[in-house]
């Protein structure tokens, strides 16, 4: 804080304060092994003095961020600020570049930072990779031995079945690539490809096979969908060896199913018979049961003179005679 002061009565005075910042160095990284061994586990430090107030440090892998570990130590009137990272190294960590960057309020228009990267050794690893899907007599066949590894595996080494190479002109090996100028049948066999470098060896294999020309795989044609009616989805296509199988039929013979006239036919047929045999049996049993009926008639009406004497002879009758009538 520094004071001005007026000396007049009263006394006048002025005060201010002064901070005064520490930048910060550019940060430095320890640790990085070059190159590193794949499983290897290292520990990354990134390093900057002189800071006041104490700086951050931030960490970065491919310019995304990650944590590191965080240390600050009070040196006279400034601060040393550390931050460690620690890796299990491997093959993706080759080539990848790690930054260390320094934020202090000192620093708002300069920023300060530092990167390294990563180199890693690891053993090969091997892929044959080639032109032709089903090689025939006569074509151009390319196969490539494809080698990922630190340090690079070159060269690589072709064989067959094996041995070597058998010593023919139109088989050439340049440097991955094994290429045939026209494939034959003596070229069947299995061809290796094997890589190496000081941390370990790899190898892949090849089954050559030429078919002949034209090839014995004749196209699959995909067959006509069978007619449908009412849009009635078809009927999958199955193969079968069971000829009763309904779907190995022919569609063209089978044509289309309608409804079985024989059946409904039969059915009206024995309909019409018991309807007949109803009506026959009914009129033999009403034919056999006679029907009796009790009629009361008052005797000496038909020789009554008028309705009136028919009636009072008929009141003193009580004898009644029953007459049978017959329905046929």
């Amino acid at each position: 804080m520094y004071t001005c002061s007026l000396f007049t009565m009263p006394v006048k005075t002025a005060k201010a304060y002064l901070t005064v910042l520490g930048v910060p160095e550019k940060p430095e990284i320890d640790g990085l092994t070059k190159p590193a061994l794949e499983g290897d586990e290292i520990t990354l430090t990134c390093m900057t003095h002189g800071s006041k107030p104490a700086a951050n440090l931030r960490w970065f892998r491919n310019e995304k961020e990650i944590e590191g570990a965080k240390e600050v130590n009070a040196s006279g009137k400034t601060f040393t600020v550390t931050s460690s990272l620690q890796l299990l190294v491997d093959r993706d960590d080759d080539g990848a570049a790690y930054t260390c960057k320094v934020d202090h309020v000192a620093l708002l228009q300069t920023p300060q930072q530092t990167t390294e990267v990563l180199e890693v050794h690891y053993a090969p690893r091997v892929l044959i990779t080639q032109s032709l899907a089903f090689p025939q007599e006569g074509q151009y066949l390319k196969l490539e031995c494809v080698s990922k590894g630190n340090p690079s595996p070159d060269p690589v080494l072709w064989t067959k079945d094996g041995g070597e190479l058998p010593d023919l002109e139109r088989m050439i090996v340049q440097g991955r690539e094994l290429t045939f100028s026209a494939l034959n049948k003596t070229d069947n066999g299995t061809y290796r490809c094997v890589a190496s470098n000081h941390l370990g060896t790899s190898s892949a294999e090849y089954i050559l096979y030429v078919y002949d020309f034209p090839t014995t795989f004749p196209p699959y044609t995909t067959p006509a969908p069978r007619p449908t009616r009412h849009h009635r989805p078809p009927r999958p296509h199955i193969a079968s060896s069971d000829p009763t199988n309904i779907y190995n039929r022919d569609p063209n013979a089978m044509g289309q199913r309608g409804p079985d006239h024989a059946l409904i036919g039969g059915v009206v047929a024995v309909v019409v018979f018991v309807t007949l045999c109803l009506i026959i049996f009914l009129g033999r049993y009403l034919a056999r049961h006679k029907g009796t009926y009790l009629t009361n008639e008052a005797k000496g009406a038909d020789d009554a003179p008028d309705a009136d004497t028919a009636i009072i002879n008929a009141e003193g009758n009580t004898h009644a005679e029953g007459k049978k009538e017959y329905f046929i």
